[in-house]
């Protein structure tokens, strides 16, 4: 079974980590390691090659059209563990000075690293298969028609039972409404529904939780799908969006990194 959101955990891993060592070095030569010395060298060199995998490996991976290259979604999950560490050690290599060319490059990596938090949310809005292909909207609305029919055999089954959701599963079977709200407000949504339908379970005796938690799979499956196909075309038009954003900005950002690094060869290296 894979861990959910493994790309995030493997990160705070790593950063932590790389903390670690970091703050073991401040105490072995008693100073912030300078970003022009071996371990802070390191940091920078490491992590500008990681950001360099982000930017690449995953691209080339989503132009590649055969699937022997391993599956769309740990690409992207190595792209956002990548995109995480490498700024980090990165900052870490700046020895905490932000002036001159090494500030700007560290804005411009705040900023592609936050707006890559923000498309991948975008991102996991449209729905995909394993492969990461999207599956279209009447693909979804199929998946509809069979969960109503689930729900509908479920409430024949169970018609007691039936009683005590009916407001629960009237409300699923709602076309959504205010559609940005469908993109970014599922977190918040997923769990104020969990929360009810936990106080559901404590509040009435009568209910079956067993029973209770099969409706409740389909119920938060049919909110999910009704969800998606009701914000499928505003999600496209807002990822096509921040990919105009997103990838000017990592351009903007690797060419003023050559330009830094071109820089320290030329006063560390060749003036010497």
């Amino acid at each position: 079974m894979r861990i959910k959101n493994i790309e995030f955990w493997a990160s705070l891993v790593a950063i932590a980590l790389l903390t670690t060592v970091y703050l073991l070095v401040i105490l072995i030569e008693g100073s912030i390691p300078a970003a022009g010395e071996f371990f802070g060298h390191s940091l920078g060199v490491l992590g500008f090659l990681l950001m360099l995998m982000t930017e690449t490996l995953y691209s080339l991976r989503k132009r590649s059209k055969t699937a022997k290259w391993g599956r769309m979604s740990h690409w992207l999950s190595f792209h956002i563990f990548t995109g995480i560490v490498g700024p980090y050690m990165v900052l870490l290599h700046t020895s905490w000075k932000f002036n001159g060319i090494a500030g700007i490059l560290l804005l411009l990596t705040a900023i592609v690293v936050f707006s890559g938090f923000i498309g991948r949310y975008i991102y996991t809005a449209v729905p995909r298969t394993v492969d990461g292909i999207e599956i279209e909207a009447e693909e979804i609305k199929k998946s509809i028609l069979l969960t109503n029919a689930q729900i509908k055999g479920w409430m024949n089954m169970q018609p007691n039972e039936a009683k005590l959701f009916e407001s629960e599963i009237s409300e699923s079977l709602k076309t959504p409404e205010k559609k940005s709200l469908l993109i970014f407000g599922r977190s918040i949504e997923k769990f104020k529904n969990k929360r009810k339908w936990r106080k559901l379970y404590a509040d009435d005796a009568k209910v079956n939780t067993e029973l209770a938690k099969e409706l409740e799979k389909l119920v938060q499956k049919r909110k999910r799908l009704g969800r998606q196909v009701a914000s499928l075309a505003m999600t496209r038009r807002m990822l096509s969006v921040w990919h105009s954003v997103h990838i000017p900005i990592g351009m903007a950002l690797f060419t003023v990194s050559i330009f830094h690094i071109g820089g320290a060869i030329y006063y560390s290296t060749l003036l010497q």
